[in-house]
């Protein structure tokens, strides 16, 4: 039984790509902990702000299918259980995402209230958002389409706006019927709108009731509610995943809500947020949010620096050292170097772009890979061999699976390994190794209380991540 009637709804998709070489597709920025001081991410961060508001239904979460796993376990960690994590085949934009919620959560109530978020926002002010969350509530109650306007501090050209029919009062937020959106102007227009009340950033965050969103999407974009329904109704349920119709939703129109409701219903509201709202989308960005020491720089990992100022330095593996640096990003990892000025970090995303045209791998992927089960590092390879550092966390297990075209050998490194090998049950303590030959069937498991370490060495004429034949998988992959 549901107890209370607002459901939040969590938006995990996006690639962050002008946070490269931090942020790739196979792990995007909200997975991150970019501007925390606890380690947490824009995700768990975004999942505990709506903890301190009340009335709040477990959220929905809505992702790709390559990031399901990142999504549960990082929820979990805040021992949080999730209404849904519905699986989007590909994405589709937010009208989409904001259907297949809307009609996921009048399955489980009558007609609950929807709050809309973006999983990778950061808000400083959490008291004053709360105050106009419940502004927002109300008007929601009332059968209106609420969306937050950020108070704009700068002239940006990165946002789009949002011009209310009157003039908005900060201090005071009650809301206005929405004129118009605008789109990302340019910086004369930018400067224009700062100095009139009536215009604020738009944030992408709603408050609606779930009928209300949906007929207005349907008078719109009919075929937006017949495709999420038709995905719906031959959806499959895998743990804690809601996997929907791939074929049904294909045919889904590629369209943002903006399109499809806000520029055309006359049931718009906007209130002003003035709460420390940033959409961490640059590097400039995290910078302006993060910690800084006396010279105003940022210092992560292993880094020494010298009569630098204005700087953000992260170093994830290798030493870094920064000598008289003035208004730079470097950003090291294990498999690229980012060096930008930081006033120029926006052209970041046209780089990533560029190294996915010339199908360079470190555009799109990290040399760590997260799975259900643990994670692998590549340490190094070449055309015919691949050494990787494989971690299996304490209770899992890869699944049952052959290789077409290569062999391995494990050494263990740390903790005890339980390894099948076709009909074989082995136990290989620290400093042993196995070999499992081209064809046969294995398994790795950890049943030990801490993470296991192997050292996996792969010979053979392929060795891409796709020659995997599964036979059994707790995880349903």
């Amino acid at each position: 039984m549901i107890k209370n009637d607002i459901f939040p709804v969590i938006l995990c998709g996006g690639r962050g790509t002008r946070l490269w070489p931090l942020s790739r597709r196979s792990f995007p920025k909200q997975y991150l902990p970019l501007v925390s001081d606890n380690n947490k991410s824009l995700l768990q961060k975004t999942q505990e702000r709506l903890l301190k508001l009340e009335k709040i239904n477990n959220s929905i979460f809505i992702c790709n299918e390559e990031h399901r796993f990142i999504v549960a376990e990082q929820i979990r960690a805040l021992n949080v259980i999730p209404e849904s994590i519905i699986l989007e085949p590909f994405g589709r934009n937010t009208a989409p995402a904001i259907a297949l919620a809307a009609l996921v959560a009048l399955k489980k109530d009558n007609n609950p209230i929807l709050f809309i978020l973006s999983s990778d926002h950061l808000i400083k002010d959490e008291s004053e958002f709360k105050k106009v969350f419940e502004v927002g509530k109300a008007f929601a109650e009332q059968g209106k389409i609420v969306t937050f306007g950020i108070v704009p501090d700068s002239p940006e050209t990165g946002y789009g706006y949002i011009k209310a029919k009157q003039n908005l009062n900060n201090s005071d937020p009650k809301g206005s019927k929405i004129d118009m959106f605008i789109e990302k102007p340019n910086i004369e227009t930018a400067e224009k709108f700062i100095k009139d009340k009536r215009f604020t950033w738009n944030s992408g965050m709603f408050l609606f009731k779930a009928k209300v969103i949906v007929d207005e999407i349907e008078r719109n974009y009919p075929e937006i509610i017949s495709s999420c329904k038709k995905s719906l109704e031959k959806s499959k349920t895998d743990l804690d995943f809601e996997r929907i119709n791939s074929k049904a939703f294909k045919d889904c129109p590629n369209i943002s809500i903006d399109v499809a409701v806000m520029e055309k219903t006359d049931k718009g509201i906007v209130i002003p947020l003035n709460a420390g709202w940033s959409d961490i989308g640059s590097w400039k960005s995290v910078w302006e949010n993060s910690r800084k020491d006396q010279q105003n720089n940022f210092i992560k990992g292993n880094v020494i620096t010298k009569n630098s100022k204005n700087c953000y330095i992260r170093s994830e593996d290798r030493l870094v050292v920064s000598l008289g640096l003035e208004n730079l990003i470097v950003v090291e990892t294990s498999d690229a170097i980012l060096i930008a000025n930081k006033d120029e970090d926006q052209i970041v995303k046209d780089i990533v772009g560029e190294l996915k045209e010339k199908n360079i791998p470190e555009g799109q992927h990290h040399q760590t890979v997260y799975r259900p089960w643990g994670s692998f590092t590549s340490v190094v390879e070449d055309s015919l061999w691949k050494v990787k550092q494989i971690n299996v966390k304490p209770g899992e297990s890869l699944s049952l699976q052959k290789h077409r075209h290569r062999a391995e050998h494990w050494v263990v490194v740390t903790g005890t390994a339980n390894v099948e090998v076709n009909d074989q049950n082995l136990q290989i303590c620290e400093n042993q190794s196995i070999y499992i030959p081209l064809g046969a069937k294995h398994r790795l498991s950890n049943s030990g209380k801490k993470i296991l370490v192997i050292i996996e060495i792969q010979t053979g004429t392929y060795l891409g991540e796709d020659d995997i034949i599964r036979f059994e998988d707790k995880y349903g992959r």
